[in-house]
Formats: C-alpha cells, sequence, structure tokens
C-alpha cells in the first residue's frame, strides 16, 4: 500500500478498493494493544486487636481423697538385746524406742512402740471456681481515622 492523503479515512480508502475490485483480498490495518501490570502499595485500614478477660463460675466436681494417720503408745516393758528395726504389720508401721537403764550391767529395755496407723478416706468434693477465658476483639480503622466495628462477630464463651 502507498501513502494516502492526509484526510483521508483509512476504512474510507478500504471501502473504496473494495468496491473498485471485489475479487481482491481486502487488507484491513489492526492496531495491538500492550498492558504493564505492576504493585504499588496503598495505605489502607488499620485492624486493632484487643483482648476481653471475662470471668466465669465453673463447678469442680471431683472425689478427693485424705490420709490421716494415728499416733498410738503402746508400752512394752521388756528388756532386749538389740535394737529392734522399724517394721510394718498390715497398714501399721511400728518405731521401737528404747532407752538405756543403768544395772550392774547394761542391757536394753524396750521402753514402748509407737504404732503408726494410716486411714484413707474418700469422699464427694464440690467447689465453684472463677474461670477466666480471652476474646479477640478486633476494630477496623479507615482512612479517616474513625474507629469502626469488624464485621466479624466475637467468639461466643464456651459453656461448661
Amino acid at each position: 500500500m502507498g501513502r494516502r492523503p492526509p484526510g483521508i479515512n483509512p476504512m474510507e480508502e478500504i471501502m473504496d478498493k473494495t468496491s473498485e475490485t471485489l475479487a481482491e483480498d481486502v487488507v484491513v490495518p489492526l492496531h495491538a494493544e500492550d498492558v504493564i501490570v505492576a504493585r504499588r502499595s496503598v495505605a489502607g485500614d488499620t485492624i486493632r486487636v484487643r483482648t476481653v478477660t471475662r470471668e466465669r463460675e465453673h463447678l469442680v466436681n471431683e472425689t478427693v481423697t485424705h490420709e490421716t494417720v494415728a499416733v498410738e503408745r503402746v508400752p512394752i516393758g521388756r528388756y532386749v538385746e538389740a535394737v529392734p528395726g522399724i517394721r510394718e504389720e498390715e497398714e501399721t508401721i511400728i518405731v521401737p524406742v528404747v532407752e538405756e537403764v543403768i544395772f550392774v550391767e547394761k542391757k536394753l529395755f524396750l521402753k514402748e512402740e509407737v504404732h503408726l496407723r494410716r486411714a484413707r478416706r474418700s469422699e464427694p468434693f464440690q467447689q465453684s471456681v472463677m474461670l477466666r477465658e480471652q476474646e479477640a476483639v478486633i476494630t477496623r480503622v479507615g482512612a479517616s481515622d474513625q474507629e469502626a466495628p469488624s464485621s466479624e462477630a466475637p467468639s461466643q464463651p464456651r459453656n461448661a
């Protein structure tokens, strides 16, 4: 194609050529566009998160075991050759207590034994205790610096 005179529309030129010869191929000039994509930071909303602590009462229902020791002093009153060792009979721990007594000769005299009996008892136990839990409250601060509550609902407290 040659140069066209200024002021002539390219489509008019094509229509003129088309009307002159229908048998020829028609060539339409095309234009291409390119797109360039880039990222940039834009100041947007600010999110504030704060925690709220709540207390709720919770009933503790457990079995508590108590152990007590009963002390019983049992007088024995006999002489022994050596210090008896600590021994255990069933649920009772026996601790011998000796003293030296002056004779013409020295002998051990078993003065008493201390019997310790273990006793266990279990009983139900209930007590109300205060439990604390936290939840996050989210507030969105827009570009105009006005706080607006978030559309997210705060989490519901769990039931005990």
